[in-house]
């Protein structure tokens, strides 16, 4: 991977984690029109609802924690190094 694709990757997370950072609340998380949800990027305290070790959003005490999710556009979390788009999902 060349000094520019990093780059570019990392500009990417950076406006997406922004647009994220104000989505965390007391409660779940709405989920978007055209979203996913992506695990395993988020982080601390910015997580858009429940994982093994908390009961909702904005729980989580750590970054990248492999089962806290997010919700991004459809097709954003595969371009993520890292990320686990998780997929079968009821919510």
């Amino acid at each position: 991977m060349n000094r520019t694709d990093v780059i570019a990757r990392s500009a990417l997370v950076s406006v997406l984690a922004i647009g994220v950072a104000g989505a965390a609340a007391a409660g779940p998380a709405e989920k978007p029109a055209g979203s996913e949800k992506c695990a395993g990027i988020v982080k601390a305290s910015k997580n858009d609802c429940a994982t093994k070790a908390n009961s909702c959003a904005g729980q989580v005490k750590a970054d990248a924690v492999k089962d806290a999710w997010v919700y991004l556009p459809k097709g954003a979390c595969e371009k993520i190094i890292g990320a686990t788009l998780i997929v079968n999902d009821k919510s």
